[in-house]
């Protein structure tokens, strides 16, 4: 009878052993990389939204009019499709620019030393988001651009921005137990300016769904809105909503002053109000201009900025310092500092 050997825990542990492991005992990336790779995911997930935008905003959302492939019997575009279907499979292509830095992230953050798993799952986080808006992204196509899947598509979107921002600032801090900066009152009138914005943006959504840029040339359906209210009515109510954030992000500040605050929730809180404003002036003209392209594809930026700039101001209310022996890395050069400036 032949005799098997046992296999040693080291021996299962090599033969299971994961492409990201193989690089991570080969490559140790500097603190200031991993950031830099964080950041790229964040930018990236940025301008696939504006770009996602200039696909609508040109009458391109059908310039492929199916997926995955651009058409029944090409996987790219054709020279008889035009500039909307050059337009339409650039930004398809943009995804794997958008996975591309991801992965960096989760590469980057996976040979980190010490190994920090909860950075590193954030990054597969980011991962499954973007895995699940391109299919959902290809829903979009398959039914015409019907405005619930595409408001879906813009939310998703908003939700990887969320988790790229909360990424980016775990990567410039250390592993410490956080400590909040501020007392519970303020932390709840963060929480209610958070959710309020959450709100604003996807009321966005309706706005632009029963506008008028459906995306494509034809007709497409526009959403339904409730109670027979008119287009009008709901931008209204886009703009009270904005109204309440401005106040909120303002009176915020004026805590954090009377409280003594640190420098980094009020700068945080500075910064914000700036983004506002500058929002806020461009929603207006957009209105009052009858929503030129040029526009409201900048609002679209403004607004994954408004939502960056809220985040930081939620994250900025603690600090994480680095816990290596109760001695501050110094590879980090001051990350609790940083945290929260």
């Amino acid at each position: 009878m032949v005799r098997v050997p046992k296999l040693t825990r080291a021996d299962a542990e090599a033969a299971v052993r994961n492409p990201l492991a193989f690089i991570a005992e080969r490559w140790t990336p500097t603190p200031r990389t991993v950031q830099r790779a964080a950041l790229a995911a964040l930018v990236m997930s940025v301008v696939i939204v504006v770009t996602g935008g200039a696909v609508r905003l040109t009458g391109s959302g059908l310039g492929c009019p199916t997926w995955p492939t651009c058409t029944e019997n090409s996987l790219t575009t054709t020279r008889e499709m035009g500039l909307h279907g050059v337009i339409e499979f650039g930004n398809r292509m943009l995804t794997y620019v958008l996975c591309a830095a991801v992965g960096w992230a989760i590469i980057a953050a996976r040979s980190e030393k010490p190994y920090r798993r909860g950075v590193t799952r954030l990054g597969w986080a980011q991962f499954w988001i973007v895995m699940s808006n391109a299919v959902l992204g290809g829903i979009v196509v398959l039914v015409g651009l019907n405005p619930y899947t595409v408001a879906a598509h813009f939310l998703l979107s908003s939700a990887l921005i969320a988790v790229a921002t909360v990424m980016w600032q775990r990567t410039r801090e250390g592993d410490g137990a956080p400590r909040p900066l501020v007392g519970k009152v303020v932390q709840q009138l963060v929480w209610v300016l958070v959710g309020v914005t959450a709100t604003l943006i996807a009321v966005g959504t309706v706005v632009t769904g029963a506008g008028p840029h459906a995306g494509d040339s034809s007709d497409v359906p526009r959403m339904d809105l409730p109670m027979g209210m008119s287009w009008d009515d709901i931008t209204k109510v886009h703009a009270v909503l904005a109204w309440i954030v401005v106040t909120l992000a303002f009176a915020l500040w004026f805590v954090l002053r009377a409280v003594d605050a640190p420098k980094g929730p009020l700068a945080r809180t500075r910064d914000l109000f700036l983004i506002l404003l500058a929002q806020g002036a461009i929603g207006y003209v957009q209105y009052f201009t009858h929503l030129p392209e040029i526009l409201v594809g900048a609002h679209m930026l403004g607004s994954a900025l408004v939502w960056i700039a809220v985040l930081r101001v939620l994250l900025s209310l603690r600090e994480r310092p680095a816990t290596e022996a109760g001695i501050p890395d110094p590879a980090r050069s001051g990350s609790a500092v940083t945290a929260s400036v």
